[in-house]
């Protein structure tokens, strides 16, 4: 079954199954398998801005690391300073810290 979106970033196969897993497992409150999965993709790829979402949305939602998830959220802002979820979503954080 094609994508119903747009793979803007041109992620692989791969990829696209990978992020699919780590929200499922957030979804599921595996967080921890979601946290390793997620940091295994960096390492593949550290500007990965779908990854890099993710672990912001991690860290800020699920574990309450407001600090870490901002961090992510800034290495989105350095690569798409346009990216208006993730400069709205690190504002949410910094209300945390």
């Amino acid at each position: 079954m094609a994508a119903h979106f747009e793979n803007t970033y041109e992620l692989t196969p791969k990829q696209l199954e990978q992020l699919d897993e780590a929200e499922e497992m957030m979804l599921r409150n595996d967080l921890g398998a979601a946290e390793r999965l997620l940091l295994s993709m960096l390492e593949d790829d550290a500007e990965c801005i779908p990854v890099l979402s993710n672990l912001g949305h991690l860290y800020g939602r699920h574990l309450s690391e407001f600090e870490t998830s901002i961090e992510y959220y800034d290495r989105v802002l350095a690569l798409e300073p346009d990216n208006a979820w993730a400069r709205d979503a690190r504002r949410r954080y910094l209300r945390f810290v």
